[in-house]
């Protein structure tokens, strides 16, 4: 332990050639036999949540062409081991369930379409520009309407499943059991972002059940997927989200949503149309430490779907992506409305966390609490930065040099007044 009580920074010295426990080895083995036999087919996959389901309503079809280019480019283009084809197989699986299931229960209450998603507050800021710590205090807020990781990942529990009264929700269940797998797979991750059932999560993984997200990106380069995920007019799938978020108030309750997603950055228009009366916080970084951490957790997560990692692979298909995420967002960041849009920049947020949160509550007329307040005050003394250690980052073995990125992506850092560090 350090000085501070903390873990001393780790060197990640296996990302291309992941050393794994005999007891992750034994898991992998089992995938890899299990995914052998599994295709990652649209028609396969959709016949399989209809049986397990016992629905067939899927919504408007025209998920449907996005998931023939999606799993083509899975299958073609992301160097899948049959572990990861499992793996995504599962994933792909589990959004369609989730869509049959929210189309079955707006189907018998169609009420909820009626339900107002109104003023939320929307975080837009690539990973690593402190969005989960905001994300993190203002969810503390009992006032405001947050998305729980188990909540994410199932939104729409079957009938068949619903607990008795005081029972557990099976959902938070299978979340931990999945988490307990990821923890012992990756014992260096939570590092670099800490992973419970209840923490609070992206709506990105409820815009992929429309199977229209750069989610699908982070599992590995697929530049076919990227390429018509960017050249299609996204607002269609925001208000497939808000569908989402109006079916998740009727279940759960909440009136005001805190939202967060690194998506968000390059879609402006299609948020502001979808969210016109929202308030819109935008952070920022030096973009050379965002990409040099956001390659080294990509290259870490993706030992569990390629038995080697190319790194270079990575790295390359990474600086070029975040490039156009932040020319995106410069080009567009005029389209947030001037009277509730703030620019977050990440050295101002660590030095006065509250203080921030603050301002973005006065921008968004939103009141603060003395319960808020003190809410955000004990997660900060819980929750110390850097808590269960950090990492020793290196953009060498990306490929990656800091001065050709700084370069790359420097007229980002320019238009903002983001200064450059180390």
């Amino acid at each position: 332990m350090t000085a501070a009580g903390r873990p001393p920074p780790v060197v990640l010295d296996d990302l291309a050639d992941p050393r794994f426990s005999d007891e992750v080895a034994s898991i992998l083995a089992l995938m890899t036999e299990a995914g052998a036999s599994m295709a990652l087919d649209p028609d396969t996959l959709m016949a399989e949540a209809v049986a397990q389901t016992g629905l067939a309503g899927f919504g408007a079809p025209d998920f449907v062409g996005r998931l023939e280019i999606l799993c083509a480019a899975l299958r073609d283009e992301a160097r899948l081991n049959d572990a990861g084809v499992m793996a995504q197989a599962l994933f792909v699986g589990g959004l369609l369930r989730n869509r049959l299931l929210l189309e079955d229960l707006i189907d018998r209450h169609p009420e909820i379409l009626q339900v107002e998603v109104a003023r939320p507050i929307i975080i837009c800021g690539l990973p690593r520009t402190g969005t989960t710590h905001l994300h993190n205090l203002l969810s503390c807020d009992p006032a405001l309407r947050s998305l729980p990781y188990w909540e994410s990942l199932e939104p729409v529990l079957a009938d068949s499943e619903r607990p008795a009264p005081g029972a557990p929700d099976p959902r938070r269940e299978r979340t931990e059991l999945a988490l307990g797998f990821v923890n012992t797979a990756l014992p260096e991750f939570k590092r670099m972002h800490e992973m419970t059932a209840d923490h609070v999560h992206e709506e990105i993984q409820l815009l992929a059940i429309d199977v229209s997200t750069m989610l699908f990106e982070t599992i590995a380069p697929i530049p076919s997927w990227r390429d018509h995920y960017l050249g299609r007019d996204q607002r269609p799938s925001y208000a497939y989200l808000k569908r989402i978020l109006q079916a998740l108030q009727w279940l759960r309750g909440g009136t005001r949503w805190v939202l967060k997603s690194p998506q968000h950055l390059e879609q402006f228009p299609a948020l502001v149309d979808t969210f016109p009366d929202a308030t819109f916080v935008v952070t920022h970084r030096d973009p050379v430490s965002v990409t040099t951490s956001m390659v080294t957790m990509l290259g870490y997560t993706s030992r569990l779907v390629h038995d080697r990692v190319d790194l270079g692979w990575i790295g390359r298909y990474w600086a070029d992506r975040l490039g156009l995420m932040l020319t995106s967002c410069v080009r567009h960041r005029d389209v947030l409305p001037a009277a509730r849009a703030i620019d977050l920049h990440f050295a101002r947020f660590m030095e006065d966390d509250l203080a921030a949160v603050e301002h973005i509550y006065d921008v968004a007329g939103q009141p603060m609490t003395p319960s808020a307040r003190s809410a955000m005050a004990s997660f900060v003394a819980d929750h110390p930065r850097g808590r269960h250690g950090g990492i020793v980052y290196d953009l060498a073995p990306f490929g990656l040099d800091r001065d050709a990125l700084w370069s790359a992506l420097g007229s980002y850092a320019d238009h903002f007044g983001v200064a450059r560090e180390g």
